[in-house]
């Protein structure tokens, strides 16, 4: 069947769209927990990430310790969370890739386009960029094409 445009073919639109959802199914540290834990201890031992605080409730000394880092004041890191960064993924999409329920008092569960792996709302990392998150499947498509080679 054609559209009213003749060049227009149908079932090759149909065929390439299906061929795009496959390749944006969701990313696989979403789906497989020995990836996902690999690439979170990645992030929380390389220096020039330290994903974290691991326990919200108790930081320790992380938020001194990455203010210092970015030269800045503790109130100020405190602000910069894995919640508001441009790589935080809380999309429609995203969500059904996540494994049940995903917030608690603390926030909620997103997925880090940086990183590759499942992060807290609560949790920051040295690589925090502002302009986040992303709430649009659009958004998150266009993270996800750009990453295709790393999920």
């Amino acid at each position: 069947m054609k559209h009213k445009d003749m060049n227009f073919d149908y079932k090759k639109y149909l065929a390439e769209r299906k061929l795009y959802e496959a390749a944006m199914a969701c990313p696989t540290a979403t789906q497989n927990l020995e990836l996902n834990t690999k690439n979170r201890d990645a992030a929380i031992k390389a220096d020039y990430i330290k994903y974290g605080p691991l326990n919200v409730d108790e930081p320790g000394d992380y938020w001194k310790d990455i203010a210092e880092y970015w030269n800045t004041t503790e109130e100020a890191a405190k602000k910069s969370l894995c919640g508001n960064c441009v790589a935080f993924d809380i999309s429609p999409r995203m969500d059904e890739c996540m494994p049940g329920k995903t917030s608690d008092e603390d926030g909620r569960l997103g997925y880090c386009w940086m990183h590759h792996f499942k992060c807290h709302s609560a949790r920051s990392c040295r690589t925090w960029a502002k302009g986040g998150p992303i709430t649009k499947d659009s958004i998150s498509y266009d993270w996800q094409e750009r990453n295709s080679d790393k999920v």
